[in-house]
């Protein structure tokens, strides 16, 4: 268990930005992150049968309104939380297109806390070189604002709109540099 940490902080120090990390997406495949650079990212942790599940639209509608601009909405659906992610890839694509119109990025189910928390969320709970933004994920729809060079620039907990004037604010400041 020692080595898994510290190879897992050693991982974290050398990785120093979103755009070093690789993802399996909900379709399978493999991407890298990096194909993000140059772009504001808003990392989220999803759940389809959450109390915060409602914020799928208000993230389509960000997501609508500035990707023209830059914008990615990522998301990131977990079943750490109540179990309330129980379905497979397939499913939550489903429900998400469905029920919300979700056209934004989407990985594969992942663990975002624990002993198989997936690499990028070790990455983002780790603050990427920012304390104030160091800390486990407290539950679903928790948001990260990545900037166009990979580093985690704010964070959001869970019960902020991402449609907020907040969020706004930061993202059309993170787009505008």
């Amino acid at each position: 268990m020692k080595a898994l940490l510290v190879s897992l902080l050693a991982m974290i120090t050398m990785n120093t930005s979103l755009h070093d990390y690789s993802i399996k997406t909900i379709d399978g495949a493999e991407q890298s992150l990096s194909e993000y650079n140059g772009k504001v990212v808003l990392v989220v942790n999803v759940a389809s049968f959450c109390g915060y599940t409602k914020q799928y639209e208000p993230l389509e509608k960000l997501y609508e309104q500035y990707k023209g601009k830059g914008l990615v909405v990522l998301g990131f659906p977990a079943n750490d939380f109540g179990a309330q992610e129980p379905g497979t890839n397939d499913e939550i694509k489903q429900f998400c297109s469905a029920k919300y119109g979700v056209t934004f990025p989407m990985a594969a189910k992942v663990s975002v806390k624990g002993t198989a928390k997936a690499p990028v969320y070790a990455f983002l709970t780790s603050g990427g070189g920012n304390e104030a933004l160091a800390g486990e994920i407290g539950w679903n729809f928790e948001k990260f604002l990545i900037g166009k060079d990979g580093k985690i620039i704010a964070r959001y907990k869970s019960n902020v709109d991402p449609m907020s004037a907040n969020v706004i604010a930061d993202v059309e400041k993170a787009l505008a540099q």
